[in-house]
């Protein structure tokens, strides 16, 4: 075997490594970017599962809260308002009933209070779009990885042969974009 021909059959042993080297990478590159978009599902699917019940349980002891309270004011109205012996005793008795209700109701939730459960909401779904702002961050970021890997040189020769290419970014859609350039309204 000939020197020219060991030389040429180095060459071209580094060449394929080479490029299996590149292949390899740009796969690396796309798992991560699939990665990381599993974890946005992964953080979407609590934002859907945890928000509902959230709402939903703030609701409830807000609907308690509202309940209890209105009973007792409808009942300390009825008291004031009675006029006859019976009418009274009987909304007397009522207003007894909604107190010890409430009384019970306060010795289990010493702080009956639904603007808590309400500051828990917001916080609970104040940390669930954190945490999915940091995911997207983190798909974005290998996005980008995986998009300059297949447009530099010499991967840009490979790329393509192998199927990859730029992938988009994960961005707001253009009404959200629309609603972003709006100033908030706040209303009470």
């Amino acid at each position: 075997m000939s020197t020219s021909m060991i030389i040429t059959l180095a060459v071209i042993a580094v060449i394929i490594l080479w490029t299996i080297s590149i292949y390899n990478n740009l796969v690396h590159l796309r798992n991560n970017r699939e990665s990381a978009f599993a974890n946005i599902d992964v953080q979407l699917q609590q934002r859907h599962d945890l928000v509902p019940q959230l709402v939903s349980c703030v609701k409830g002891y807000a609907q308690h809260e509202k309940t209890l309270l209105e009973n007792v004011t409808a009942a300390r109205t009825a008291a004031m308002s009675a006029t006859g012996i019976n009418d009274k005793i009987q909304a007397e008795n009522a207003l007894t009933q909604a107190l010890n209700g409430l009384r019970v109701a306060v010795e289990a939730y010493p702080d009956l209070k639904a603007n808590q459960n309400f500051i828990q909401l917001q916080n609970e779904v104040s940390d669930i779009e954190n945490k999915l702002a940091a995911v997207r961050r983190a798909f974005n970021s290998a996005t980008k990885e995986l998009n300059t890997a297949c447009q530099s040189f010499p991967n840009v020769l490979f790329a393509g042969m192998f199927g990859f290419h730029a992938e988009p970014m994960f961005e707001v859609s253009p009404t959200e974009r629309a609603a972003i350039n709006k100033a908030p309204e706040i209303s009470f």
